[in-house]
């Protein structure tokens, strides 16, 4: 259970450097919309966006697992709780994903201000989940 709980760590890492790093990729593309700088960037979003699919992947894939070799755990509010912020985190990796496709096509409609405060949102998952996970308030 321990290497099965260490590896689900070592992919929500992961996972949590492409969600922070990704949006700071489109704040540089935003400041540099034309160029050889941009199509740069266009290449190295979509290879973060693969390996956060990758790490994002496993992370949930390890975590269902752990959850259902720790059944009791299903009852808890805590876990209820935690379970609706990574279903948020999902969908905020899915919105990653569209933003990737929207660059690729040079669609782009967002400032590198308001990548900023997107980059930002991962955070507030990331805060939340390791409250619930170390603290359990409920």
């Amino acid at each position: 259970m321990l290497w099965l709980e260490a590896f689900h760590i070592i992919f929500v890492v992961t996972w949590f450097a492409g969600l922070f790093y990704l949006p700071r990729l489109f704040v540089y593309a935003a400041e540099n919309p034309s160029g050889s700088r941009f199509e740069l960037l266009l290449v190295m979003q979509r290879r973060l966006m693969g390996i956060t699919h990758i790490g994002g992947a496993l992370a949930v894939g390890l975590g269902l697992w752990l959850l259902l070799s720790m059944p009791g755990y299903l009852s808890q509010g805590w876990m209820h709780a935690k379970l609706t912020l990574v279903a948020g985190l999902i969908g905020y990796h899915l919105w990653l994903s569209v933003l990737v496709k929207t660059f690729a096509r040079g669609e782009n409609r967002h400032g590198s201000r308001w990548y900023r405060i997107f980059n930002e949102v991962p955070a507030v998952f990331l805060i939340g989940i390791v409250i619930l996970v170390v603290v359990k308030p409920f």
